[in-house]
């Protein structure tokens, strides 16, 4: 029996779609079918992506929109209101705040535990909602990290903090609503090009990494984009609860 991921029909929200991982995930879903809403609060990288996939062929919408514990239902809810449904959920928003710990402030701890975790919370809180509600069940995939449980990575306590916490959403929601169709699951990305990555990647670090991973590069979104589709697909009906990691080897050497 051939794999095929088939996502025609559904529709899919990627926070953090307008670059890197998210975008990578955004092109990934809309090949396989998905009509896919794109959201960060860059317009002009929503639309450089949306561009692409309606250039491939696929469907995409764009909703311009700053992400937080607070505002992320009504994100949500905008996709529903725009497209009547939404059936996937990727939340690969994310922001960072690097410091000592000593030197790390609340404030600084709050920030970036609002973008990743909080808004994760709320936001599968509201789109669960209407995946029970519909019927037809759901997909949840949060975007995680090598520091969501094998990594403590020096002045980025608070990233580290919140990626190890979305283990615990992803673990409650898929006991709690397995009955309803609702799946849920993380992918732990290894070191990604990215703009997030470009941020600790200095040419010595980089090759530190490099050397340590044992296909000796880094990894690409694309790469990670086809493993979001496949767990939104129906051929992973039976994969809940779990922590899908892409880093090349890495956590393994």
């Amino acid at each position: 029996m051939p794999l095929e991921v088939d996502l025609k029909g559904k529709v899919a929200l990627v926070t953090g779609g307008g670059r890197g991982i998210g975008a990578g995930i955004a092109a990934a879903l809309a090949e396989a079918g998905a009509l896919t809403v794109c959201s960060s609060r860059t317009e002009s990288e929503l639309s450089a992506v949306a561009h692409r996939i309606r250039s491939a062929g696929g469907s995409a919408d764009v909703i311009v929109f700053s992400l937080t514990g607070e505002s992320a239902p009504t994100l949500v809810r905008e996709v529903v209101a725009r497209h009547g449904a939404i059936d996937v959920l990727v939340h690969a928003a994310g922001n960072q705040v690097r410091k000592p710990t000593l030197d790390f402030s609340l404030e600084d701890f709050d920030a970036v535990l609002d973008v990743h975790l909080r808004a994760a919370f709320t936001l599968c809180r509201e789109a669960v909602a209407h995946m029970v509600k519909g019927g037809s069940g759901g997909s949840i995939i949060l975007i995680g990290s090598m520091t969501s449980v094998h990594l403590g990575h020096p002045s980025t306590i608070a990233y580290n903090a919140a990626k190890s916490g979305l283990l615990g959403l992803v673990r409650t929601l898929a006991v709690e609503f397995a009955h309803a169709g609702v799946r849920a699951n993380i992918i732990e990305p290894g070191f990604i090009t990215s703009a997030m990555a470009s941020q600790v990647s200095e040419s010595a670090e980089r090759r530190k990494i490099t050397e340590r991973t044992p296909m000796g590069r880094y990894g690409t979104p694309e790469e990670v984009g086809p493993i979001a589709a496949l767990l939104a697909s129906d051929q992973a009906r039976y994969i809940t609860g779990q922590a899908v990691r892409v880093d090349g080897g890495w956590s393994v050497a």
